[in-house]
């Protein structure tokens, strides 16, 4: 079982890297005339690392789209990084748990 788990995993990665590019920012369905939103940039900040990883080999992906409406773009940008990283409260709940254990 654990033979066949090693390579279903590295497949499931690649294949779930080639749909998050294909909904990453920069593309051509946004323009001035047509910006992009708030529900663009919540997912453009949820795959914002994978864009960011895929960004540093290829010229065509952007990590963040550049023709966007402005303020609700970004507070779903930064909205859509805080639910995947999970902001600053997973950090503290792990430091007080190590402190209770210290007690």
């Amino acid at each position: 079982m654990k033979k066949n788990l090693s390579t279903i995993i590295p497949i499931v990665a690649v294949l779930a890297l080639l749909v998050f590019a294909g909904c990453a920012a920069g593309d051509v369905r946004w323009d001035e005339a047509n910006p992009s939103g708030f529900w663009a940039g919540l997912w453009h900040g949820m795959i914002a690392v994978v864009t960011f990883i895929i960004s540093l080999f290829s010229k065509t992906v952007k990590m963040y789209e550049c023709a966007n409406n402005g303020g609700w773009y970004d507070f779903g940008f930064i909205l859509g990084i805080l639910i995947i990283w999970g902001g600053s409260s997973g950090a503290m709940c792990r430091s007080r748990m190590g402190k209770r254990k210290e007690d």
